[in-house]
């Protein structure tokens, strides 16, 4: 069984950074497309950012500028660092799989506010 631990989020205030990270507990990373997904409350969870096992990466047009999606193979990681953040950017973060998910990890919550 797989399992996701995300963390890195916290409160910060408008225009600040946040890098998040994601540990996979096995060493298979390397085979699959993995996405960073968040949910805000009472909304949808929604991807917002992906990687390919080539690191080619994609975006939502809401994110597309600031945040950067990143992988590391070999420490079965998987990064967020998230610049430019806006009180709209206020939602429990995931990882998972693009397609075929794993179980979900318990998130870690980002708060942007002033």
């Amino acid at each position: 069984q797989v399992q996701l631990v995300e963390s890195g989020g916290g409160l910060v205030q408008p225009g600040g950074s946040l890098r998040l990270s994601c540990v996979v507990s096995r060493s298979i990373l390397s085979d699959y497309g993995m996405g960073w997904y968040r949910q805000a409350p009472g909304k949808q969870r929604d991807l917002v950012a992906s990687i390919d096992t080539s690191s080619r990466t994609n975006y939502a047009e809401s994110v597309k500028g600031r945040f950067t999606i990143s992988r590391d193979n070999a420490k079965n990681m998987v990064y967020l660092q998230m610049n430019s953040l806006k009180p709209e950017d206020t939602a429990v973060y995931y990882c998972n799989r693009v397609y075929l998910k794993w179980p979900w990890g318990q998130g870690t919550q980002v708060t942007v506010s002033s």
